[in-house]
């Protein structure tokens, strides 16, 4: 196992997959914003990276890995009349509501992660209520040593406070973590505090654009302790 005692997942695109959970996010969010007007909720879309038509996200969306905060401003100067909290605190209300489609199957997948010693985290850049209200979805919130969203107190990805973070509430050196995430935001998180950088590909991001920045790319975080060894 190399070393390796802990292990910082990202949530979207790597615990569960992204269009399943943020397709159904932004359909109901631009139409909920826009009330009944359909042009206002393509402009909305079109803010952020998202076709309403097609339901689909470019690969350069801000929803991809923003912050919540990153995605209002982005949006808000369609909606001059909602501030970017008001428009943050609605986000995160249909984020706690969406749903989620697991890329493997988590339960026994954690545990055995766990049985074989490792602490186990997820560093996301949604906000923390609903990133634990997606886990608790499939019943895997208690099976995390440590959850942070970008409103934690540890800053957002790509800086690298998430897994310093992690780091130290499980009294754990960097260099002894592993951090597994589909997008570059990710893996620079994981590379600025000095721990290994896994890559999976069940998020936007191609290999060619994750391989610079990892140690390995897999296809999804099932391969994941292969790689490690167990």
């Amino acid at each position: 196992m190399a070393g390796y005692r802990g292990v910082l997942f990202d949530k979207d695109g790597t615990l569960f997959g992204f269009a399943d959970t943020w397709t159904v996010w932004a359909t109901r969010l631009f139409d909920d914003l826009a009330d009944g007007d359909s042009k206002l909720a393509q402009t909305l879309g079109a803010r952020v990276g998202f076709d309403m038509g097609a339901g689909r996200f470019q690969r350069d969306s801000v929803v991809i890995a923003g912050t919540p905060d990153e995605i209002a401003l982005e949006l808000s100067g369609a909606l001059p009349h909602l501030t970017p909290a008001a428009l943050t605190k609605r986000m995160n209300a249909i984020a706690q509501e969406a749903p989620v489609a697991e890329t493997v199957p988590l339960a026994p997948f954690l545990d055995g992660l766990a049985a074989a010693g490792l602490k186990l985290g997820v560093a996301t850049n949604d906000a923390e209520a609903p990133a634990r209200a997606n886990l608790d979805q499939v019943g895997i919130t208690a099976r995390f040593d440590f959850i942070a969203g970008s409103d934690s107190g540890f800053g957002a990805k790509p800086e690298p406070g998430m897994l310093l973070g992690f780091a130290r509430a499980m009294e754990l050196a960097c260099d002894e973590l592993v951090m597994v995430g589909d997008s570059t935001h990710d893996l620079l998180c994981g590379r600025a505090a000095g721990a290994a950088t896994v890559a999976v590909l069940t998020g936007l991001a191609t290999a060619s654009e994750l391989a610079p920045l990892a140690d390995v790319v897999l296809p999804d975080i099932g391969h994941l302790p292969g790689w490690l060894g167990l």
